[in-house]
């Protein structure tokens, strides 16, 4: 295949093994080559500016700033960006922040690089590739109540061990108030105490620990 009609993508990873993998995979292949790897959010940007690739693997977690906030900031300078978002996390909330953030695919690590490799040529011909098991996993959210903005921080602070006094003190709201708050993320959850409810919101994206 001529040279100037390969997929140029760039990868974006701070785990050596992960990006050795992905080059790896990708040079391997006739149609794509690796233009180059980026380590965190700041470099994922220069690097874009530099080489404009056609696709962008970009990982989710980073070490400075996360892979969507990363992709808002390239979309924003070149709004047809396309970006695929690689992660090990199945959470539905961030599978929905990237898609809502303009990702045009959301794939996971462990999946075999034939897939990765599709995924890639069918973001580059202008599709969407979210794989089946991840859209089951928004679908099946999709009715759920969301939290608010205030209960998301009032979760971060019992997931910090805080107590409802010190959540009170904190966020200079009532005890009582802290304890409506908690009553609403449970039932928004699913959830029977305070220990399941930051385990769930861990799963599926809501907070991180």
């Amino acid at each position: 295949m001529n040279e100037e009609r390969k997929i140029r993508v760039l990868s974006v990873d701070d785990h050596p093994l992960v990006s050795e993998g992905i080059a790896t995979v990708i040079n391997s292949q006739a149609d794509m080559e690796l233009v180059s790897q980026a380590v965190n959010g700041a470099d994922a940007i220069r690097q874009y500016r530099v080489h404009r690739p056609d696709v962008t693997l970009m990982d989710l977690r980073l070490p400075d700033l996360s892979g969507i906030d990363a992709m808002i900031a390239i979309r924003a300078e070149f709004p047809d960006a396309r970006i695929i978002m690689l992660t090990t996390f199945e959470g539905d909330v961030d599978i929905q922040r990237s898609l809502q953030a303009g990702a045009r695919g959301y794939l996971l690590k462990n999946m075999p690089p034939r897939e990765l490799v599709d995924g890639i040529r069918h973001v580059h011909a202008g599709k969407k590739r979210v794989p089946p098991e991840i859209a089951a996993q928004i679908a099946e959210h999709m009715s759920d109540e969301v939290l608010t903005g205030r209960e998301v921080e009032v979760l971060r602070k019992v997931a910090e061990g805080n107590r409802n006094k010190d959540i009170a003190n904190l966020l200079f709201i009532s005890e009582e108030t802290v304890k409506v708050h908690i009553k609403h993320i449970m039932d928004k959850l699913g959830a029977k105490d305070r220990t399941q409810a930051i385990a769930i919101a861990v799963r599926r994206g809501i907070i991180e620990l």
